[in-house]
């Protein structure tokens, strides 16, 4: 499917210096999500969900796949709500579209942001392990700047758009 066009998205523009370690946290947590929903953009329903020689991640099941990660680590591990993975988040269905994959991502990183301001980053997970806040925003960053790394290299391998 690759046509190789090479071209180049703009670079979105990192946080800057902020003191507070809980907004310097979710600062770059936006900036990754952003950064991977710039590999969403102008694909269509197909090219959003191809994966080379049926390896990897469609970006489309990357972005399904964070969407429930952040609501596993703050509505469950957190919160102690109960939450469940699937192996299917990975590989969504089409009742699952582009628009409706952004607009779950987007509304469930505002729902992270304000479950985020309303603890102190040194408030345990509530399923006993010992973690804390602090050490599950450090894990939602990790985890989002590898999979926006993987859209990236999936999105160049479709059809040579790269950019952060």
């Amino acid at each position: 499917m690759a046509d190789h066009r090479e071209t180049a998205q703009p670079e979105t523009a990192q946080p800057g210096p902020i003191a507070d370690e809980r907004e310097l946290l979710l600062a770059w947590l936006e900036h990754l999500r952003a950064s991977l929903l710039r590999m969403l953009e102008d694909l269509d329903e197909e090219q959003a969900r191809w994966r080379p020689d049926g390896a990897l991640i469609g970006v489309i099941g990357i972005v399904n796949h964070l969407t429930h990660v952040e609501r596993r680590w703050i509505d469950g591990r957190m919160l102690g709500e109960a939450v469940h993975r699937s192996e299917a988040e990975f590989s969504p269905g089409p009742e699952l579209t582009v628009p409706a994959a952004v607009r779950g991502y987007r509304e469930r990183g505002a729902a992270t942001a304000a479950a985020v301001r309303s603890m102190e980053v040194t408030r345990p997970c509530a399923d006993g392990s010992g973690r804390d806040l602090r050490w599950v925003l450090l894990h939602l960053v990790e985890e989002t700047a590898r999979h926006a790394g993987h859209a990236d290299a999936t999105r160049e391998l479709l059809d040579g758009v790269t950019g952060r």
